[in-house]
C-alpha cells in the first residue's frame, strides 16, 4: 500500500480515537478497544514515515491529506 494512503487512514484512526479514549476515562471505563486503536494508527503513521523517503514535513501534511483525497474520488 502507498505510504501516503497510509499515512492519511493512520492520522484519521487516531484523530477518530481521541474522543473514544476521553470518553471512556470521563464514564469511568477502561479505554481498550480506543487504546487499541491509537496505537495501530501510530503504528501506521510510523510506518508510513519510515517507508517514505524524506518523511513528511510538517508543510507537506495537507496536500498530502488533499492529494489521497482526490485519489478516491
Amino acid at each position: 500500500m502507498d505510504p501516503d494512503t497510509l499515512f492519511v487512514i493512520g492520522l484519521a484512526l487516531g484523530v477518530l480515537s481521541i474522543p473514544a479514549v476521553v470518553s471512556s476515562i470521563s464514564k469511568g471505563e477502561r479505554p481498550r478497544i480506543a487504546t487499541i486503536t491509537l496505537m495501530i494508527a501510530g503504528a501506521m503513521v510510523v510506518w508510513a514515515i519510515s517507508n517514505k523517503t524524506g518523511g513528511y514535513p510538517i508543510e507537506s501534511i495537507p496536500k498530502v491529506i488533499a492529494k489521497v483525497i482526490s485519489s478516491f474520488t
